[in-house]
C-alpha cells in the first residue's frame, strides 16, 4: 500500500498577495495557520491588549512619554528603597541566627510584591530595566495569550532566568501578567551557606553566586508546568570544584535556610552554573572546593623555622629572667614581647589545625588572636621607651620614664588586645574559627579585627621612628 502526506504549505496573510491592512500606526505578525494585528513601537490600543483581528479593532494610539518615565522613575524609587533597606546595619547587624532567617524571609517576600505592584501599574511598559550598586531588577509585563513554545529570558547583574510564557500568564486572559527577576549584591554575605543543613559535615560549603529572586503575577505562588532555568556567574573563579548545590530559600516557622528541594543542576564549569527549579524563590549556587594541597616543602620550612624560632624566643626570656644584673624596664620589655611570641608560635604550631570540635578551634582562635596582637602591642611599647630614652637622657628624665613605663606598660600591653578580642568575640562569636584553621573567618571582613589593629600599630610605629630620625 502506498502512503501519500498530503503538505498544506502555511501561508502569510501578511504579505502579499493578501496583505492583511491592520491600520494606521500598527502592523501584521503571521503566525503559523493564522495571523494578527498589533500596535506599532511606542502606540497602544485603548484597551490595553497586546492584539487585535483587523483594522476596524484599531485604537492604536501614541504612548505618553511622561507614562513611561513615571513608571520608570517609580521602579528606580522601589529599587532605591531596597538598597537602603539592605545595606541599612541596624537591621542586619544586632539579628543573629534565628532572627536574621526570620528578617530575611519577610524582606524578601516584600521586595517581590513591591517589585510586581510596580510593574503591574504600568503594563503599557513591557520591559523595564533598573539597576544600582546594591541590586538590579527586570519586569517583563505580558498582556496577551502565548504559547508554551514562547521562553522568557530576564537578565539582572549578570545572571540570567529562563521562564515559559504559559507560566508567566497562569491562564489569566483577563489582564496583564508580570514575572520579575531581582538580583543581590551582596546578600549572600549575609545569609550565607552556614544556613545550608543538607552538605556533609566533611565539606566546607562556600555560597559562590549573587542571590537572586524570581516572581510572577498578579497570581503568587501558582507551580509551574514547566521548570525555570537560572544561570549564575560564580562570584570566586576556582578551578577544584568538588560539589555544586543548586538551592533555594525555605522559608519556615522558625525563620528558614537554604534547600535543594526542587532545584537541580543542569551544567557547571569555572565561571557558571545553570540551575533548574521547578518552583519560584530566592535562589543562589552554593560550592564545596576540593582542599588545595599543601606544599611539602613550605610545611617543612614552616615548622623547622618556628621551632628555631621558638628555641630563641625561649633562650631570650630565660635570660631576660634570670640575668638580674640586665633587668631593667627595656628588658621587661623584651620579656613580655618574647613570651607573647613564644605561646602564640607554640600554640600555632601545635593547635592551628585542630577543627574537629568547633567550640575549642574558636577558642583557640581567640587565644591566637590575643597573642599576636599583644605581641604586637609590646613591640610598640618598645619603640615607644626607645624613643623617649633617646629624647630624655638626663639622669631624672631617664628615671621619670622608667617609672611612667612601668605603671603605662602592663595595662597597655595586656590590656588593649584584651579589649579588641572580647568586642571581636561579643559581636561576631561564630566567626573564630574556620574549616581548615583555627583562625579568624574571612566572612563580613572579620580578619581585620586582627588587620585593622595591627596596620594602626605600624603606622604609629613608623610616625615615632620617623620623628626619632629628625
Amino acid at each position: 500500500m502506498t502512503k501519500f502526506l498530503l503538505c498544506v504549505p502555511n501561508i502569510d496573510e501578511c504579505k502579499p498577495r493578501i496583505s492583511i491592512y491592520c491600520g494606521v500606526n500598527a502592523k501584521c505578525q503571521n503566525t503559523k495557520g493564522s495571523f494578527y494585528c498589533r500596535c506599532n513601537a511606542g502606540y497602544k490600543l485603548l484597551s490595553g491588549k497586546a492584539q487585535f483581528s483587523n483594522s476596524s479593532e484599531n485604537t492604536c494610539q501614541k504612548t505618553t512619554p511622561s507614562e513611561t518615565t513615571n513608571s520608570t522613575k517609580e521602579l528606580q524609587q522601589v529599587v532605591e528603597n531596597i538598597e537602603s533597606l539592605l545595606t541599612n546595619k541596624t537591621v542586619w547587624g544586632m539579628e543573629e541566627g534565628r532572627n536574621i532567617t526570620a528578617t530575611f524571609t519577610s524582606i524578601l517576600q516584600k521586595i517581590e510584591s513591591v517589585v510586581l505592584e510596580t510593574a503591574l501599574k504600568t503594563p503599557d511598559q513591557k520591559l523595564q530595566k533598573v539597576q544600582n550598586r546594591a541590586v538590579a531588577v527586570e519586569t517583563r509585563v505580558v498582556t496577551d495569550n502565548c504559547s508554551k513554545a514562547v521562553i522568557f529570558n530576564l537578565n539582572a547583574q549578570m545572571n540570567s532566568m529562563d521562564i515559559h510564557c504559559s507560566d508567566v500568564i497562569q491562564g489569566n486572559t483577563q489582564g496583564p501578567s508580570v514575572v520579575a527577576f531581582v538580583s543581590y549584591s551582596s546578600l549572600g554575605n549575609i545569609i550565607n551557606a552556614k544556613f545550608f543543613e543538607e552538605a556533609n559535615e566533611t565539606d566546607q560549603v562556600n555560597l559562590n553566586s549573587q542571590v537572586v529572586s524570581a516572581a510572577i503575577g498578579p497570581k503568587r505562588n501558582t507551580p509551574l508546568s514547566q521548570a525555570v532555568s537560572l544561570s549564575f556567574q560564580h562570584v570566586k573563579v576556582k578551578p577544584s570544584i568538588k560539589k555544586v548545590f543548586c538551592v533555594y530559600w525555605k522559608g519556615t516557622k522558625e525563620g528558614g535556610h537554604w534547600s535543594m528541594e526542587g532545584c537541580f543542576l543542569i551544567q557547571a564549569n569555572k565561571t557558571h552554573s545553570i540551575c533548574s527549579c521547578t518552583h519560584l524563590s530566592s535562589f543562589a549556587v552554593l560550592m564545596a572546593f576540593h582542599r588545595e594541597e599543601e606544599d611539602p616543602a613550605l610545611t617543612v620550612l614552616t615548622y623547622v623555622g618556628l621551632s628555631f624560632s621558638l628555641l630563641c624566643l625561649l633562650l631570650a626570656a630565660l635570660t631576660f629572667l634570670l640575668c638580674k644584673a640586665i633587668q631593667n624596664t627595656s628588658t621587661s620589655l623584651h620579656l613580655q614581647l618574647s613570651l607573647c611570641l613564644f605561646l602564640a608560635h607554640l600554640l600555632f604550631l601545635t593547635a592551628v589545625d585542630r577543627t574537629e570540635i568547633k567550640v575549642l578551634c574558636a577558642i583557640i582562635a581567640g587565644a591566637l588572636h590575643y597573642l599576636y596582637l599583644a605581641s604586637f602591642v609590646w613591640m610598640l611599647l618598645e619603640g615607644l621607651h626607645l624613643f623617649l630614652t633617646a629624647r630624655n637622657l638626663t639622669v631624672v628624665n631617664h628615671s621619670s620614664i622608667n617609672r611612667f613605663m612601668k605603671k603605662l606598660m602592663f595595662p597597655v600591653g595586656y590590656g588593649v588586645p584584651a579589649v579588641i578580642v572580647a568586642i571581636s568575640a561579643a559581636s561576631r562569636p561564630h566567626l573564630y574559627g574556620t574549616p581548615d584553621y583555627c583562625w579568624l573567618h574571612l566572612d563580613q571582613k572579620f580578619i581585620w579585627a586582627f588587620l585593622g589593629p595591627v596596620c594602626a600599630i605600624i603606622c604609629v610605629s613608623e610616625y615615632v621612628a620617623l620623628m626619632f630620625l629628625t
